[in-house]
């Protein structure tokens, strides 16, 4: 291995370029060296200087030019405008990609460093541009890079070690692109079905969330967030804070979010993550109980800044700060929207077009005293903490020829790996998975045969409509089924397929007749749905439903008495109870990535054993849209006596939920002491053994009831912790857990952390015993 060194006025970085799996050997500098450094820095800066760099403008407001095919002009920066922006304006940042459309790294590495070079010569200090890019599931504005499943999926593998070598991985190859800084990850809770960005998050459990969320940031920043290191990228919570918990479901729309709730299941994986270190934090673009995220002091300067004590970068969203004028209307001019922003607490707004009114009326605000020159240091001093962090100043651009790794076999395996582990396998009747390879199937629906599912949105381009342009070397399902058993044993129609250049929910049928007679001369039918791509206000829906073509296709395919293996693809839980009962087969894929095809191959085929688990519960009914986390009264039995006060909790699929090829068995399930103090710890011990005939992996899950609490209807059950284990066949395991009493508390009403004296039931599988909390 060939080690470079480079010495630095704050300290020793090391290059390794050797891949993700090298020992992180780096001396990062101290906190108080980077302080010590943007306190001179900050010193020596003008006003202008300063609130130039807390402005962040899209690449296209300075470029010209078109990648999408050789007869376009190819995309190149305006020098001229480049200089406008970061000689007179002074713009500290730059983000997102040319025209909607992945770059390959080359030439992200000619743009940046062309931005970089005229940034050195235009300006006194030197600042460094920071540039950020959403690389959500991989490098995914990077052509050639490696794609992970969504976040959604890999919150269903529930192996955090595969979530950190996944964003190790997207962070070497983000580093590969030139791109120092990285919009991931989101936090933000998957709770409610309808919302068009809920496959961005970990699924609906915060527990899992925050493991999950701290697993990623390892990844991106290493375990010391040493960014400055080659190979490490700064992270950016999103979005901070209930930004998924809207009342509408639809994005971007108002929330009503008491403190309890917001504090008890929105809040614990930012914390987390806060306490992992994660260098900056974007903000919710909704309205939280009548106030604008961007302008909420409370939220983003006494709860994040002040009571978490997050010392890093707080961004804005897409043109948030305008959006409080132009779309939420708390502010009567774009200078007012400014003022609120800043005072509550923004350090960098993502303009992103029309910086120089951001500018503008910002420098008029301080001269004025509306804002204050200590609120425009604080914020200045964060970004160039993150800066410093980033080791900008000495390398302000990786190269990718120091990236020989990137896009390779490994990386693709890894890749793979989770998207094998994340496919969850939620109904088999008769054990007809796994097929045998003589079979012949037809392959079917509108998700058969696209790249585009199977990895969603933020892929290659902001809706994902340009991933079949990027994506053709890789196997859909129909192909890697053809090539899984042969060509000659597979049928394809596809029965239904979406509208080209249509809304994500347009679909038609194609081929439907030749579909259901085909499907009458197979041994099974392989019927692969769900949605076409989106997300944020694109993704807006109004019937949760899976689309009417689609449920008639599935009916019309299980009249024809061949047994129907139906695949899910889709971001959010699209209801099928029309005709779920119908389909002998049900595999949920999420949305898997560019090896999602190979991944479910191989499980219906028998090749890999299926270990993914739901993290949400699957909605039987549009109006019976009940979390897993949810009230005692959501699911009370029937009422004697004249009233029926009976609620209807019946998910179609439970958060949990997951099948295997082989078979588990709980038992001895053990707690070390039945009765711990309000601060004591209690060790849970339960037995796992594969009962089976084929190695398999089991994710084990402790849940904890609180059976009674005095200030706040406690829930029926929350995770408290989980652990996957891999058993061959007549193995057993012992899995260890530890519990702190403060895992049992709860928030009041006015939003205060209480650990209440009283029972709880501990529980593993169906296994259950109690116990006493006293004070």
């Amino acid at each position: 291995m060939k080690i470079t060194k480079i010495i630095l006025g704050l300290g020793l970085v090391m290059a390794t370029g050797c891949g993700v799996k090298a020992q992180d050997k780096a001396t990062a500098p101290s906190k108080a060296e980077i302080t010590a450094k943007a306190n001179e820095l900050l010193a020596k800066m003008s006003l202008e200087e300063k609130v130039g760099q807390m402005t962040q403008v899209t690449l296209d407001v300075i470029g010209k030019g078109d990648d999408r095919f050789s007869s376009f002009e190819p995309f190149a920066l305006d020098k001229e405008l480049v200089k406008k922006a970061v000689s007179e304006y002074h713009v500290g940042s730059f983000l997102n990609t040319a025209n909607n459309r992945a770059l390959p790294k080359e030439k992200w590495y000619e743009v940046i460093k062309e931005i970089q070079d005229i940034n050195k010569a235009e300006t006194n200090l030197g600042i460094p541009i920071i540039y950020g890019v959403d690389m959500i599931h991989g490098a995914t504005y990077t052509a050639g890079a490696t794609m992970f499943p969504q976040q959604i999926g890999q919150a269903a593998s529930r192996n955090p070690e595969l979530v950190q070598r996944g964003a190790e991985i997207t962070a070497y190859e983000t580093r590969a692109s030139g791109i120092p800084w990285n919009f991931s990850p989101v936090l933000d809770l998957g709770m409610d079905p309808r919302f068009s960005r809920m496959w961005e998050s970990f699924g609906e459990d915060p527990y899992l969330a925050s493991v999950l969320g701290v697993a990623m940031i390892d990844g991106y920043e290493g375990k010391d967030n040493n960014i400055g290191h080659p190979e490490h990228i700064a992270s950016t919570l999103k979005h901070f804070l209930g930004y998924h918990a809207v009342t509408s479901g639809k994005d971007r729309t108002p929330s009503y979010i008491p403190q309890d709730a917001l504090r008890e299941y929105h809040l614990p994986p930012f914390k987390a993550a806060v306490e992992a270190g994660a260098h900056t934090i974007m903000v919710n673009s909704g309205i939280i109980n009548g106030v604008p995220v961007h302008a909420n002091y409370d939220l983003l300067t006494s709860l994040l800044k002040e009571e978490l004590g997050f010392e890093g970068l707080v961004v804005t969203d897409w043109a948030d700060i305008e959006n409080l004028h132009r779309r939420d209307r708390v502010a009567a001019s774009d200078r007012e929207a400014i003022k609120m922003a800043i005072n509550a607490g923004i350090d960098m707004s993502m303009v992103p077009y029309q910086y120089e009114v951001f500018v503008d009326n910002l420098l008029d605000l301080v001269k004025s005293g509306e804002v204050k020159e200590s609120r425009i240091d604080d914020a200045v001093r964060r970004i160039l903490k993150v800066k410093l962090a980033l080791n900008l100043f000495e390398t302000p651009i990786t190269h990718y020829k120091n990236y020989p790794k990137f896009g390779s076999k490994e990386f693709e395996q890894a890749a793979y790996t989770t998207a094998a582990e994340s496919i969850t396998l939620l109904k088999n009747e008769e054990n007809i998975l796994p097929l045998e390879k003589n079979v012949k199937v037809l392959v079917t629906g509108p998700n058969a045969n696209s790249m585009r599912t199977l990895n969603g949105a933020w892929t290659y381009s902001w809706q994902g409509e340009k991933t079949p342009e990027f994506a053709e070397s890789y196997n859909t399902i129909l192909e890697a089924v053809q090539k899984k058993i042969g060509a000659e044993n597979v049928i394809f129609e596809p029965g239904v397929s979406y509208v080209e250049g249509g809304k994500y929910y347009e679909d038609e049928k194609v081929n439907f007749e030749q579909a259901i007679s085909a499907a009458k001369n197979v041994d099974y039918i392989i019927l692969a749905v769900g949605e076409n791509t989106y997300t944020e206000k694109p993704g807006d829906l109004n019937d949760l439903y899976l689309s009417d073509h689609q449920t008639e296709l599935a009916k019309a395919l299980a009249k024809t008495g061949t047994p129907v293996i139906l695949v899910l693809n889709e971001g959010r839980p699209r209801i099928i109870s029309k005709f779920e009962r119908e389909m002998n087969v049900i595999v949920q894929t999420y949305l898997p990535g560019n090896f999602g095809g190979d991944a479910l191959a191989d499980i219906l085929f028998g090749d890999v054993n299926p270990s993914g688990k739901l993290p949400y519960n699957y909605p039987r009914y549009p109006n019976a849209l009940i979390p897993y986390i949810h009230k005692p009264s959501e699911e009370q039995a029937k009422a004697e006596g004249v009233y029926n006060y009976e609620a209807d909790y019946n998910p179609q699929f439970f958060f949990g939920d997951g099948l295997s090829y082989t078979t588990f068995e709980y038992s001895d399930l053990k707690l070390d002491k039945s009765q711990i103090s309000t601060t004591g710890s209690v060790t849970v011990e339960v037995k796992v053994t594969n009962t089976g005939k084929r190695a398999g992996k089991e994710v084990v899950e402790l849940y904890t009831s609180d059976l009674y609490a005095s200030q706040s209807t406690p829930d029926v059950k929350r995770l408290r912790r989980f652990e996957k284990i891999s058993l061959e066949p007549g193995e057993t395991k012992t899995v260890s857990f530890i519990l702190n009493a403060k895992d049992l508390a709860y928030f009041t009403p006015k939003g205060a952390s209480m650990v209440e004296p009283g029972d709880f039931e501990v529980m593993v599988n169906k296994l259950k015993t109690n116990l006493e909390v006293t004070n």
